[in-house]
């Protein structure tokens, strides 16, 4: 089983009906559940987005954007989502989100990065450019610019429709 990255975009009355859950549960059971149409599998694409950024020159208010949409944030309360025996990332950092504004700020700046203008200050060879990211993006089936551009649209796609929509998102390993 591999370990990915995932994304959820909720309303924030699910996240407080979720605490609650947690606060009367016996063993903290939260019921996360969000809907699969909201929950996103960034793979193992975070590191390499970031690391992408900072060879291409990406400008820095940018760069902390691309950061913060797959870092997020500790301002949202979310210890009780990482409790045993349903901690929802078990096998990473704690859980970490953003708010509603937060999203809406990284969204606006994703949809400000053009993912070709990045790619194109790589090495045209794939394996060279995979170098150059480095974190195994050598190693990757049909190379690192496919990868990336697919999950680089996803990730801007994603925090469109939560800034639309004016919905939190929560990070995690799992």
């Amino acid at each position: 089983m591999a370990i990915t990255q995932q994304l959820a975009r909720i309303p924030e009355v699910y996240l407080a009906v979720c605490r609650q859950s947690a606060s009367a549960s016996p063993d903290g059971d939260p019921r996360w559940d969000p809907p699969a149409s909201d929950v996103l599998d960034l793979d193992w694409a975070p590191a390499l987005l970031s690391r992408l950024g900072e060879v291409s020159g990406l400008d820095e208010a940018r760069l902390d954007a691309l950061r913060q949409a797959t870092d997020g944030d500790t301002a949202l309360d979310l210890g009780f989502l990482n409790r045993h025996p349903h901690a929802i990332g078990p096998f990473g950092p704690v859980p970490a989100g953003l708010s509603s504004a937060q999203v809406a700020r990284v969204s606006d700046l994703l949809n400000q990065i053009d993912i070709h203008a990045l790619l194109a200050a790589l090495p045209l060879d794939e394996r060279e450019a995979g170098c150059v990211i480095g974190h195994g993006a050598d190693r990757i089936i049909g190379g690192p610019r496919e990868y990336l551009v697919k999950h680089f649209n996803a990730l801007r796609d994603f925090y469109l429709d939560a800034a639309k929509r004016h919905l939190l998102i929560v990070l995690w390993w799992h």
